[in-house]
């Protein structure tokens, strides 16, 4: 067996009768890398949640949006998506620069699939990469360890309503969150990547 499963996970798994199906589990969909249908369907998916790993070991997890495409499969064991401008706290970014752990979970909430992907991230400032998108600085290259796909059957149907028009697009000038002009903090925000000519 690998090293998939850790002491919490094979203890849980003996304490509920569940070890052969793990194993079985464990052996047809666990894998090192994406296959043809799983790199078409990341292509396809216009979000996902990304678990970064701080150096003290706390997880945190945060959305990540952006149009059909946002996350490129470079090959079968590489992704690469754009950071956006955030909040200015650098919180999945400064882990990934500290850590590179990372987990990412892919899921169609209107045809209920999901894909699961960990592996070790690197943040990406090269300009020729980082010019195939508008007004973004920073991106992550991430390296599979493993990849799986889950059960969809507690996935909640739902319809899409449309794409956030805050997402940066050519021919459209990228709006600035409308927080960062609160007199409390209006004083200490950056400039944007295009002002710093960084994009």
């Amino acid at each position: 067996m690998s090293d998939f499963y850790q002491s919490g996970h094979r203890a849980l798994q003996q304490e509920f009768d569940s070890t052969a199906l793990a194993d079985r589990l464990e052996e047809i969909i666990v894998q090192p890398a994406l296959d043809a249908d799983a790199q078409a369907f990341v292509q396809a998916q216009d979000h996902f949640f990304l678990t970064s790993v701080d150096q003290d070991g706390f997880p945190t997890v945060s959305y990540k949006g952006g149009n059909a495409g946002l996350v490129q499969v470079v090959d079968p064991v590489t992704l690469r998506f754009p950071c956006f401008d955030g909040n200015g706290m650098w919180l999945s970014m400064g882990n990934i620069e500290d850590t590179s752990k990372v987990g990412l979970l892919f899921i169609n909430m209107v045809e209920p699939h999901r894909i699961r992907v960990q592996g070790t991230a690197q943040l990406v400032r090269d300009p020729q990469v980082l010019k195939q998108w508008k007004d973004v600085a920073l991106a992550v290259e991430v390296s599979i360890t493993r990849t799986w796909i889950n059960c969809p059957r507690y996935i909640h149907p739902m319809a899409k309503l449309g794409q956030s028009k805050h997402v940066p697009r050519d021919g459209h000038q990228t709006e600035p969150a409308q927080w960062k002009s609160l007199e409390i903090i209006a004083d200490v925000v950056p400039p944007q990547p295009h002002e710093l000519g960084k994009t």
